[in-house]
């Protein structure tokens, strides 16, 4: 991807819109489709399929318009990469073909952690057991990447490292949602008074065909879930406390899948939903599948203890975490390019992001490795995955393959 040759004299996204029909819901489907069986790596090597694919090749939009979107998908919460595969759609064909690109790219990875689901009371005995605990050494090296990644990219001065050590305090003093809610906050709030000397955004405009009035209803739709969610849950009607547990994660993920693991961790194991070991297990699976991590409500809701669970909880587990990440989008399209020109936007969303580099650091250490590394074995087994991951760079399913493989061998010592 990195290799590909683009055209100085690349078409605008206005004129590749211009010069050829308005695709269908059918292409978008069966383009992301393939992205969605052979994305491997993450969301952003998943940016870099998209952009091989949409943007080179089928010239959907131009180099400008794409990196556009990827700055917008990157400002908001939720899962990036889909929202990226979500507008690409929108903009090829339209709101079914939006519907079709979340469709094809989701379902590949939901299906395969559905299936591990259920099958995963099947590993009895010692080379289950050394299997689960491998999967869950996996998570151990997948994690600590992604701390390490993030915090040379977000935090790489003095005052955002600070605005990430106060989160993982907030977190650890308010171990809760409510302490990761109060944590971003936070650090949004900092990033205004600390965070405002760096680079300006680019002068690239971003032009989606979404009315203004649409914007306003998605904004509106999402705060109102997110406010009104709760209140119904405190019905006990099983279904709406899955839906709003679900759909409060994925509203409060800002800086990529991974940080969706505590948010999942504090809503459905705190309350005994799902076991951690159970948790766990699905985690490390998850980094051997194709397409968004996001995938892993699919498998949460399948093994959920209280009703609903099975092939409902995951379709509703799986909708309510994608959902506000879309009404987001929805709502900030019309109005992004003169939004995030603003400093105090941008500086906002430094402090946002240096926290959750704080909040998945936290997370690191509980429950993920309070978990997973019982022995010295076990820390030398996920040193090696992590090592895999940043030095040799393997593929996340080599690792998965190899942590496995080493969890059954650990039975054995």
């Amino acid at each position: 991807m990195e290799g590909t040759v683009v055209n100085p004299a690349a078409e605008t996204t206005a004129e590749i819109n211009a010069g050829q029909q308005r695709g269908t819901a059918s292409e978008v489907f069966f383009a992301l489709l393939k992205l969605g069986l052979t994305s491997f790596g993450g969301p952003i090597a998943h940016l870099g399929y998209f952009r091989d694919e949409l943007v080179v090749r089928r010239k959907w939009i131009d180099e400008a318009g794409y990196a556009d979107l990827v700055a917008l998908c990157q400002f908001l919460p939720g899962p990036a990469s889909s929202q990226v595969g979500f507008a690409l759609g929108l903009l090829r064909a339209g709101p079914l073909g939006a519907l079709a690109a979340w469709t094809a790219f989701t379902l590949p990875s939901a299906l395969l952690l559905v299936a591990f689901a259920m099958t995963a009371t099947a590993f009895n005995g010692p080379v289950g057991t050394g299997l689960l605990h491998g999967l869950k050494i996996v998570a151990v090296a997948v994690v600590a990447q992604a701390v390490w990644g993030m915090a040379r990219s977000l935090t790489p001065d003095r005052p955002r490292a600070a605005i990430a050590l106060a989160a993982i305090l907030t977190v650890i003093f308010v171990s809760s949602a409510v302490g990761q809610v109060a944590a971003i906050a936070l650090g949004g709030l900092i990033g205004l008074m600390v965070c405002r000397d760096s680079e300006a955004a680019s002068e690239s405009m971003l032009s989606f065909k979404v009315p203004r009035w649409i914007g306003i209803i998605s904004l509106i739709s999402f705060f109102a879930l997110l406010v009104l969610l709760p209140l119904a849950a405190s019905s006990e009607l099983p279904g709406i406390s899955l839906f709003d547990a679900f759909y409060r994660s994925g509203a409060l993920v800002f800086g990529g899948g991974h940080v969706v693991l505590p948010l999942l961790q504090a809503e459905v194991v705190d309350p005994g939903w799902v076991s951690n070991d159970a948790f766990l297990a699905g985690y490390g699976v998850t980094q051997a599948m194709p397409g968004p991590l996001f995938t892993f409500a699919a498998y949460l809701g399948i093994v959920m203890g209280p009703q609903p669970n099975g092939a409902v909880g995951a379709a509703i587990a799986l909708l309510a975490v994608f959902l506000p990440g879309f009404l987001l989008l929805l709502g900030a399209l019309p109005f992004w390019d003169d939004f995030r020109r603003r400093p105090l936007a941008q500086a906002a969303m430094r402090g946002a992001n240096a926290a959750v580099v704080g909040i998945l650091a936290a997370a690191l250490y509980s429950p993920v490795w309070t978990s997973a590394i019982i022995r010295p074995y076990d820390f030398a087994l996920a040193a090696a995955g992590f090592l895999l991951l940043t030095v040799w760079k393997a593929p996340p399913w080599i690792v998965v393959i190899t942590m496995s493989i080493g969890g059954i061998g650990l039975v054995f010592l």
